[in-house]
């Protein structure tokens, strides 16, 4: 079963963070993916750009509408995701204890839809 794992990440926690932090949280979070690549188990992993970067697409009776910014107000925001391809709900969890950047924020985890 495929589940995605979305990693947000707490905005005031990132913002205490020092440069030599982040270096170590990058390398941790590499060696994590590699760890699921050796299993078997790795689909595809990104860290996406910071929450100002972001732009919101909505269409309403047929407008789009653009805004900058996330989707909503939120103290946390997506920072990136993993996508896995496991035996069951468990082992997704299992994996998603374990990635670095929980410790900054949450990791939700969801199965993949199958049409």
């Amino acid at each position: 079963m495929k589940f995605l794992c979305l990693v947000t990440l707490d905005a005031d926690l990132a913002a205490r963070m020092q440069p030599s932090d982040w270096a170590r949280m990058g390398e941790e979070s590499q060696a994590y993916d590699q760890s699921l690549m050796d299993a078997g188990v790795y689909i595809h992993a990104e860290a996406l750009e910071s929450r100002d970067q972001a732009r919101t697409v909505r269409v309403r009776g047929g407008q789009a509408m653009i805004t900058d910014g996330p989707f909503m107000e939120s103290k946390e925001a997506v920072a990136g995701f993993i996508l896995v391809d496991v035996e069951d709900a468990e082992a997704a969890m299992q994996i998603a204890r374990n990635i670095p950047m929980a410790r900054l924020g949450a990791v939700e985890v969801r199965p993949v839809m199958l049409f």
